[in-house]
This record gives structure tokens, sequence and C-alpha cells, in this order.
């Protein structure tokens, strides 16, 4: 079964729907044209139901099958939102609002699982019910937890669920899947190194926070070098030093660090904040320093469960033919927030081929509309498959 030939006519129709949302991107839950958007066009599609501001600003499509003789029901998830950000593509579809784009393919996500529904609202070749899950602040909002807090999968009795991500890189007609750990936690540390500041020119009447900012870095390396297991995964990443003062002469009171710490497992995770923390301050306190730690825990790991995902593998290379799904290939260390919804329910995360474009959350960075006809029949034959008609 290869891509669905009525998905491949509707080529052209979701290739503007996905155009129309890359010209108007909207951020985290401010989602007020994108999700009115997807709301009518569920509703022009002849959705079931249509129930809008889940999880404040989500969308929840219902289609039914032709039979519902075991009560089965799938849950298909897209993210809508876009990232502040300002795009550099200078294509004709390119943001048309300053500050905001596309930079990470989610209006490409939310055209796929319209082209989905439309196609199986048009066919309904399945027994049971899929829910359309279209999720608003997947970057940095946890707007999957929201949508779970409202009551997502009770309310809609979703037994398991699916989601799928563009991957720059891979190519266009392939597809990425794997059993357990696939991507990782992320958490965020801001330290405030407190010193006592002054006159460059009398370093002796002060105390500096920047050498003990720049120890500080250096040896927080050694969480990964020296903390954990070498054959487990730890990424600890500095990203901010900054002082209050951009004069060259000035030495600052404070030093501000920032950055982020992936985990691929729980246990790793919390060792990983303890010696962060002993770390900082005891370096802190060797330069005659104090330190001030704020540590938020952010996206959980993500975790495929492996039936969930052998299902997703088969349908992947059902639609794109044999030798083109990579399976059980190591886990990115990049998160996601569909990690809250494999935490509530089974199911599994894959990607799907971008193809040769700029990287994810790059300005030049533009979801690739080839990739959409195996989207869209991915997640047709999931439900097909996974609730056989007959």
């Amino acid at each position: 079964m290869p891509v669905k030939n009525r998905l491949a006519e509707l080529h052209d129709d979701i290739t503007a729907w996905r155009r129309d949302l890359h010209e108007n991107p909207e951020i985290l839950y401010d989602l007020a044209r994108t999700s009115a958007l997807v709301a009518q066009k569920l509703r022009d599609f002849g959705c079931d139901e249509v129930v809008t501001g889940v999880g404040r600003a989500g969308v929840v499509g219902l289609i039914r099958g032709r039979s519902d003789s075991r009560g089965a029901c799938v849950g298909l998830r897209a993210d809508m939102d876009a990232l502040p950000m300002s795009e550099k593509t200078g294509l004709p579809h390119a943001s048309k609002t300053p500050g905001k784009m596309h930079a990470c393919g989610h209006d490409g996500h939310t055209a796929m699982l319209l082209g989905a529904a439309r196609y199986l609202a048009e066919t309904r070749n399945f027994d049971g019910t899929v829910v359309l899950i279209f999720q608003p602040a997947e970057e940095g909002g946890a707007g999957a937890l929201a949508m779970i807090e409202d009551g997502l999968m009770d309310r809609f009795g979703i037994a398991e669920v699916y989601g799928m991500h563009n991957e720059p890189g891979l190519p266009v007609g392939e597809f990425g899947v794997a059993p357990g750990p696939i991507m990782a936690a992320a958490d965020e540390l801001r330290v405030v190194i407190r010193g006592r500041g002054g006159h460059a020119a009398q370093p002796h009447n002060v105390i500096d926070p920047v050498p003990a900012a720049c120890a500080t870095v250096m040896a927080l390396q050694t969480v990964a070098s020296r903390s954990v297991d070498p054959l487990k995964s730890v990424v600890v990443s500095i990203c901010v030093m900054q002082t209050e003062s951009a004069a060259t002469n000035v030495i600052d009171d404070t030093v501000t660090l920032a950055g982020t710490v992936r985990t691929l497992d729980e246990a790793v995770r919390d060792l990983a904040e303890a010696r962060i923390k002993a770390i900082v301050t005891a370096t802190a306190e060797a330069y005659g320093c104090s330190a001030q730690i704020t540590y938020d825990r952010g996206y959980p790991v993500t975790v495929n469960h492996e039936d969930n995902a052998r299902l997703a593998a088969e349908v992947a290379e059902a639609v794109a033919g044999p030798g083109r799904v990579r399976w059980g290939r190591p886990p990115r260390m990049g998160a996601e927030d569909f990690s809250y919804m494999l935490q509530s329910r089974p199911g599994a995360f894959v990607h799907i081929g971008n193809g040769n474009t700029a990287k994810v959350h790059h300005p030049e960075y533009d979801f690739n509309d080839a990739a959409i006809p195996y989207g869209c029949s991915f997640l047709a034959e999931l439900v097909e498959r996974r609730m056989p008609a007959g």
C-alpha cells in the first residue's frame, strides 16, 4: 500500500492549507486564527464532533468509522504553534508577522493531520473512533499537558495515541521509528553568582564573580565525564553568561549563567540535578562568592511503547516501501511534550523525512511540502490498520 491515491489528489489543497498557516504564524496558546481555521475545516470535512478550547486553545475532532464493534479509539496529534523568530527564507509564503515564524514545521504537521482527517471522514473505512488532536503550545508551553489536564484522554475515550514530527536530513519518503526512549528530558538551569564589584583597575578590592562563573562552567562538564555512567546520556549546556554592565572597566557584582540539562533516564536526571547544585555552590564558595540556583524541570523523556512503535514501523513501511524505515535508531537529545501523552496512554512518536532543508529552529527553515502525501497516508493507514473495518 503506497501513498493513498486520494491523498495524492489532495496534495495541492493540503499544500495550500500548509502555506496559509505558514504565512500566519501564532505562538503558544495565542492561536485564535489557527484554531478557528482548523475547527472550520474539520466541520467542513463532516467530522462527527468538533470541540474547541481544550487545554485553552486546542481543537479536537472525532470521526466515527462505519462500525464500532470493539469500542476502539485511536488519537492522532499535531502541534499548531510557531516560534518567536524572524523568518529569512524569502519565500512567497513567508511569515507576514514580524518576529514569528513556523521554524519547526508545525504548520506541516497540522496540514498533514487535516489531510488525513478529510480522507478518513470521506472513507470511514475503520471500526472504531479516531480522535484528531490539534495541540497548542508545544514550544515551551506544555500544551500537551494542558490538554491532558483538561480531560483529553478520558473525555474522548482515547486508548492509544500517535504523533509525528518532520526531520531535516532524513530523505523525503523515509521514516524513523524506535521503541523506548527516543527524545530527551529537558530541564532549565539558571545561576546567579554573586561577588562584590568595583573598578577593573583595583581587582584586589573586589570579589570578582567572573572567574567563579568561568570555573563553574568548566566544572559542570564533569557531570557527564565523572558523575554519570559513560554508557548513559547527559548533556549540560551553559548557553548564557551575562553581567549587568557592558562596560569594559567594570567588575560587576553578579554574573548570570543559564542553560539546559538533557537526559534519557529519570535516575540520571535526578543525579544530574543533585551534582549540578553541589558543583555550583561549592565552586562559587571556593572563589569567595555565593550562588543562587534555579532548576526547573521541563518536558520528560519521550518513551515509545514497543508494540505501538512496531505497529508504526509496519505502517510506515507499507507507505514508504521496503528499506525506507529506520528502525531502532539512537535517541535524539531534543525534547518534545508529546512525552506527556505517552505517559498517559500507550503509543508512539515517529519522524518523517523533510529532505535536505535547513534544520528546525533556524530562520531559513521551511517544511517540505513533498512530505505531505507520505505523512497523510501514514496517519490514515495507521487508523485503518489499527482499527480494521469488518
